[in-house]
């Protein structure tokens, strides 16, 4: 058997007939061959000039010659594949779907990990293989998650070299940590596709969008980059992608846009496996995979790779690699052609479109270049010369062929590039078109010359419209274009922004759509099920002949914030990537946004407007609404529709859930289908949709559908509204004259992006570095609850409960003296405050109805009947001027220990009203931990979802007390949260030493030398002793602070001490995140601060999913759970986090369910803050994914089942307690064990979709699951005794020795 890796190339004659055949198709252009020369100003062809087609080398064997042994796999032009028709199956999908589709058919294996936009094709392929779903080769795909991206690319790494067909799919941060592997498995010439989710990168801020920031970063790996322009695009180069590579022996990135065409549903045209096994068939497709096979690693044909290379041999083994991309760019071409010959789509891996003596020409790649389409074709029909060149192949760069694709006419080039290079001399794919340019420039000199300018559009999704495009061409008309530009917004501090087009302004409201296109938008709440709906209603319209498009657009809430959704169907294709401009349907499914939010702005005049609403007629609308929207409605005379479809979906028992009364409506009033179809498919769409949910729930949704229609309530706009004068709005508010940065933040900045009017906002306005100021969320009043509670305060015991379980610090107790309830609202009643100490004060339980998210959680944990729900409306008035009026109360924080249930509710809660889900679990901790320690507290995130509820812009819900201090808050990345963390800690610590150090050398100097008041030095002398304690050196430290900032300048040391001031003050570090960084991605880097025996504190918010991603399973996530990543459940017991730290022996670790214990969590934050070396405290964290049967207000009975049961153990390891038969380092706190594990799985869906699909095979993992709780518990009751010293090793050893040996 053949054991090289690399056998001799071609014949000489061979290379020397490619050689030649590519310097005469160079010559046909320049007349020499290319040279890399990079140059801002290119040359023109001669006048009159053609530009001439590009020609494949002719040196193509014919199709079955068998692939020459240097691992080159030839190809001839195809012939059409027999079956391929016209009229293929159109299957409305999103850009993520019909990628997954080819990846799955042509892949043997994927290893896979989740990260926004890409997770889903994860998510797909893990599904049709839990489904036995056949790929072609008739094999069911293999699936594995890994533990984070690095782990992935290994994993492809190795299956590779295994000789399996594997892929993966990823992104920006995640893309990155696969760049060493890449640069191996490209070194080793592998055929190998990554298909990526093009997303930015987290620099200043994260962004979870689109843009090409990380395929960009990776275009040196050696891979070739093939990107898609459009959803069909995604699903066609998906397929040549992984025939080129194939071919080539050259791995392939294969993206597209994050999120707008990965999450764009289109109508497309799908290729089926029969075709894609027919092309595989083919000889030179069988050579290759039989190639690849027969080079996997094997012992009975072994090689050895990945050797150690010295100076005098590796030049030349990377120079060997030449050959593979020099013939890679013609495999692309010859698999386009396969592909174009099965589906009839022709493309190529260059395109121009638009006039063929264009004068000016727009040079992009990816979903963008669409809307220069419509801009060209608009521009073109109005008279002008222009046109534009898509870029699909981007490495290896084909310089000819971009000649051939270039108009010989266009004497103005403009290269748009959806990036940013800080600092570099331009844009990647500009510097490649200008190279390319100037060696057609240098090899003609008498040609003229061409202009050519760089600009960026589109980075995080930004939007770019057909006006923008027109506008870039505008600017290429102009005698000086504008050079390194931006375009779609306003840059008014370096001046480098177009301004807005003159032809085709954004204001016009000018369509470029094609003739008969349908537009509507739907406003939605986040998890109302609006967006859901949405995805069902666009497949439904799609299948049924129509072309359909749809995008949704969200807010930064993980649920209960803003989403729009964006559909448009029509008889045409629809090649459109932005926002709907001019709706001819809107739906507002929450009547509280329109009066929030310019819901108005995109309809279009004489269109449908519906409204959800408790007001179902004029008059009443009238008083609710705005006088603004009555103008606008006036104005624009929509039809206008009213319905209560709270008031049906409560009926039909959804609650909340409105998304498929909106939806009845939406086929009523729209017209799109017979409503008698529309309604028999949306019914049929429900069952598939909601089938794993149980039937009940398919039930409830199809009664909500059959009593939407009589719902409904046609309403006839008064005249009068088009009367109504609004007041101006005053442009400098006082709270902006009056401004601290952080209010001029919240008027310059928060304000206008909460009102969903980023997009308007100038380059000034923001902070380069992306810093945010404290307590933002106070002014977001998002008014999401449908009820709320009310205190009966003849019910209360003063527990304060209610306010230590909520989620988002929106009821609160309050303490007063009776002067100091002089000025309260009449409503604002009071009782008798009841503990020592509070005898003359009066106390009240208050809610904020405008922050509360209608949970219900505290309404559930009052043990004393003492919260009712209540519709918002009837409270809203009252209750926000009770709120307003207990904010001006003085806190009493020192009235009794914080340490304790009560107490800490006294203390003013430094996160409040964040982006959480209603009823989060996670949330509460935190709160917890900034009552307990917030104003001396550093918190490093992880990326997660406590990173999006903690840190989305603007809405920073860490604040600060009345003396300004407060959480400092900070996110890295994903992966490396404990690393930051500890480099936070040791950071501080070494400053506070130095700065220790500065005192006690001013303390020791000659008080002749260096006078200072004996104040001051008392002050510091007290200060020296106590500096690590955070209470009494934390009050010295503030007392120091007007002494030194007095005393400053009467000598240097002074002044080194006033500029180290803010050390004084001893910080309290925690390191935050989720169960997907603590078990898996970070846990090489959790694991070396457990070792490291520093003073930093971890925190665990463990939701037992990867809940920010969309609910992926984790190490944490429970045998038999169904989540995705394990769609058929998951077979492998949860990771022991607990127990790998206690092994240390030097960790302090807790394990703990605020919903079930109140005082032990208590407790385990303040014993693990006070402990003098590491510590870890897991939370058990209930969270939506779960699908707790009885909703998120039932997580506190959930949770307290969990501990009963077993399920999640209270426990504290406190290695400061030294074990002596009385007092014992490991204390149970869960007592004993009661109830039925299995009862608690019933009432969770994540346990019951399995039970429901495999009732076997779940109640076999059931019972382990149970008798694994057992042995677990009898383990921490002996630790608990104290019967070992070493608390998990040696009861691990006791049990091994009361097992039966085994023979």
């Amino acid at each position: 058997m053949e054991t090289q890796l690399h056998v001799p190339s071609r014949t000489a004659k061979a290379v020397k007939s490619v050689k030649a055949n590519r310097q005469a198709a160079v010559s046909a252009l320049v007349g020499r061959t290319p040279r890399s020369v990079s140059h801002v100003v290119c040359a023109a062809p001669p006048d009159g000039a053609s530009a001439p087609s590009y020609k494949a080398p002719a040196d193509i064997p014919a199709s079955g010659t068998p692939a020459p042994s240097n691992n080159v796999v030839s190809y001839t032009t195809p012939q059409p594949v027999s079956g391929s028709k016209p009229g293929a199956k159109q299957v409305p999908m999103d850009g993520n779907e019909a990628t997954a589709n080819i990846a799955y058919a042509v892949s043997d294996v994927s290893f896979i990990y989740p990260i926004t936009p890409a997770t889903n094709m994860g998510e797909m392929v893990d599904q049709w293989a839990a489904e036995k779903r056949k790929n072609v080769f008739g094999n069911v795909m293999s699936v594995t998650e890994m533990e984070s991206e690095t782990g992935a690319a290994g994993a492809l790494h190795g299956a590779l070299a295994a000789g399996s067909l594997a892929t993966t799919f990823t992104c920006s941060q995640g893309l990155l940590l696969m760049v060493p592997n890449m640069y191996k498995i490209a070194g080793e010439l592998t055929p190998c596709v990554l298909h990526v989710t093009a997303r930015a990168l987290a620099k200043h801020a994260l962004s979870i969008f689109g843009d090409h920031q990380d395929v960009m970063a990776v275009r040196q790996t050696g891979w070739a980059m093939l990107c898609s322009h459009s959803v069909q695009e995604a699903h066609d180069m998906a397929l040549v992608s992984h025939l080129a590579t194939l071919r080539s022996s050259v791995p392939f990135v294969h993206f597209f846009d994050g999120f707008r065409t990965s999450h764009e549903i289109n109508t497309i045209e799908v290729i089926n496996d029969a075709d894609i096994k027919t092309l595989l068939n083919k000889p030179i497709y069988q050579d290759a995979i039989l190639h690849h096979r027969s080079r996997a690693l094997n012992p009975t044909h072994p090689h050895q790779r990945g050797t150690a290379q010295g100076p005098d041999v590796y030049f030349q083994c990377a120079e060997g690699a030449n050959r593979f991309y020099d013939a890679a760019y013609d495999h692309v071409v010859a698999a386009m052609e396969e592909v174009t010959a099965v589906t009839g789509r022709k493309y190529a891996p260059f395109e121009y479109v638009g006039a063929p003596d264009a004068e000016r020409v727009i040079v992009v790649m990816g979903s963008g270049s669409q809307a220069v389409e419509e801009a060209v074709n608009f521009m073109n029909a109005n008279g002008h010369k222009v046109g534009v060149l898509k870029v699909r192949l981007f490495r290896p760069w084909n310089a000819e062929a971009l000649l051939a694709a270039m108009p010989a006419s266009a004497a103005r080039v403009c290269v748009l590039d959806r990036t940013k290079e800080s600092g570099s001399g331009g844009e990647p794919l500009y510097q490649q078109v200008c190279a390319t340019l100037h060696e057609y420039e240098v090899a003609n000199p008498d040609s003229k010359r061409r202009y050519v300018v760089g600009g960026r559009f589109g980075l995080a999704s930004k939007e770019f419209l057909p006006s923008h495009a027109v506008a870039v061409f505008e600017n290429l008309a102009l005698q000086r274009p504008m050079r390194d530009f931006s375009v779609g917004i306003v840059d008014d501090v370096t001046h480098r922004s177009l301004p807005e087009s003159k032809l085709l302004p954004i204001s016009a409201g000018i369509s470029t759509l094609p003739a008969g296109t349908f537009e509507c938008m739907f406003w939605g709440m986040g998890s109302d099920g609006t967006v859901g709906a949405n995805k069902e209603a666009i497949k439904i319209i799609g299948n049924a002949g129509l072309q359909a498009q749809a995008y949704f657009s969200y807010d930064a809430h993980k649920s209960g914030g803003v989403t729009v959704s964006h559909l448009r169907f029509g008889p045409n294709k629809i090649a459109a990537p932005y926002l709907v401009q001019q709706a001819d349907y809107l739906a507002v499914n929450q009547q509280s946004y329109l009066a929030k939010y310019d819901t108005l702005a995109n309809v279009k005049p004489g269109g449908v407007v519906v409204v959800n609403t408790t007001f179902t007629n004029v008059d009443s609308l009238g008083k609710y609404l705005p006088d603004k929207i009555k103008k606008q409605l006036a104005l624009l005379k929509p039809r206008l529709y009213l319905i209560d479809a709270l008031a049906v979906a409560k009926a039909s028992g959804l609650g909340k859930h409105v998304n498929m009364v909106m939806q009845t409506v939406f086929f009523q009033l729209s017209g799109v289908l017979p409503i008698d179809k529309a309604i028999a498919l949306l019914k049929k769409s429900i069952t598939k949709a909601y089938e794993r949910k149980g039937p009940e729930v398919v039930a409830q949704n199809h009664a909500a559908v059959d009593a939407a229609i009589s719902a409904l309530v046609k309403a006839e706009i008064p005249a009068s509204w088009g009367a109504i004068t609004t007041a101006p709005v005053n442009p400098e508010p006082e709270s902006k004259l009056n401004a601290s940065s952080r209010w001029e933040f919240i008027e310059k900045v928060a304000k206008p992006m909460l009102a969903l009017e980023g997009d308007k906002l100038p380059v000034s306005v923001f902070s380069p570095e992306g810093f945010v100021p404290p307590g933002t969320t106070a002014i977001e009043k998002r008014s999401i609850a449908a009820q709320v509670p009310v205190w009966k305060a003849e019910n209360c015991t003063q527990c304060n409960i209610c306010s230590f379980v909520c989620p988002h610090a929106a009821i609160r107790p309050s303490l007063a003296s009776a002067g100091e309830l002089s000025g309260a609202p009449s409503t604002f009643n009071t009782i008798n405050a009841k503990g020592p100490g509070l005898s003359d004060l009066k106390y009240r339980i208050q809610v904020s109805p405008l922050d509360c998210t209608g949970c219900d959680l505290c309404t559930h944990a009052c043990p004393d009947d003492a919260l009712k729900s209540v519709p918002i409306n009837s409270v809203l008035e009252t209750e926000s001027a009770n709120w307003n009026f207990a904010t001006t109360l003085p806190a009493r924080k020192d009235l009794m220990d914080k340490a304790t249930v009560k107490g800490s509710q006294l203390q003013q809660p430094l996160i409040e009203f964040s982006g959480a889900c209603e009823g989060c679990g996670e949330t509460p901790y935190v709160k917890l931990l900034t009552q307990l320690f917030g104003d001396r507290l550093i918190i490093a995130n992880a990326t997660g979802c406590s990173s999006i509820w903690g840190g989305s812009a603007p809405a920073n819900p860490y604040t600060t007390t009345e003396e300004g201090y407060g959480p400092a808050w900070a996110n890295s990345l994903f992966e490396d949260n404990a690393q930051f963390g500890l480099g936070i800690a040791v950071g501080t610590v070494q400053r506070r030493r130095t700065l220790h150090r500065h005192v006690e050398e001013l303390l020791a100097a000659d008080p002749k030398t260096l006078p200072v008041t004996e104040e001051l030095r008392s002050t510091l002398t007290a200060w020296a002793e106590k500096w690590q304690d955070p209470e009494e050196g934390n009050r010295l430290g503030k007392a120091l602070q007007p002494l030194l900032t007095a005393e400053r300048h009467h000598h240097p040391l002074l002044e080194v001490l006033y500029n180290e001031r803010d050390l004084l003050h001893k910080a309290s570090v925690w390191i935050v995140g989720g169960d997907g960084w603590a078990y898996d991605i970070g846990f090489g880097g959790l694991d070396h601060v457990l070792a490291s025996g520093e003073k930093v504190n971890i925190l665990v918010l463990d939701t037992e999913v990867y809940s920010n991603t969309g609910g992926q399973r984790s190490k944490a996530t429970p045998m038999s759970a169904v989540a995705k990543f394990a769609a058929g459940g998951k077979d492998r017991p949860k990771k022991d986090l607990g127990a790998i730290a206690m092994s240390y022996g030097d960790v302090y670790v807790a394990s703990t369910s605020l919903h079930a214990n109140y005082g032990q969590v208590t407790k385990a934050l303040a014993e693990a803050e006070r402990y003098p070396g590491v510590s870890l405290v897991l939370c058990y964290a209930p969270c939506i994914m779960h699908g707790i049967s009885s909703g998120m207000c039932s997580a506190i009975d959930e949770s307290k089942m969990a501990v009963e049961t077993g399920y999640w153990p209270l426990y504290r390891y406190n290695p400061s307690i030294k074990e002596d038969g009385v007092h014992h380092p490991f204390q149970l706190d869960s007592k004993k064990l009661k109830g039925d594990l299995e009862e608690l799985l019933s009432h969770e869906n994540r346990f019951q979709i399995l039970n429901r699909k495999a009732p076997d095979a779940a109640g076999k993992m059931h019972h382990e699951m149970d008798d694994a709780v057992h042995v677990r518990f009898d383990k921490f009751k002996h630790l608990a005794a104290g019967d070992f010293a070493s608390p998990i090793k040696e009861a691990e050893a006791k049990d091994a020795k009361t097992q039966p040996k085994k023979e």
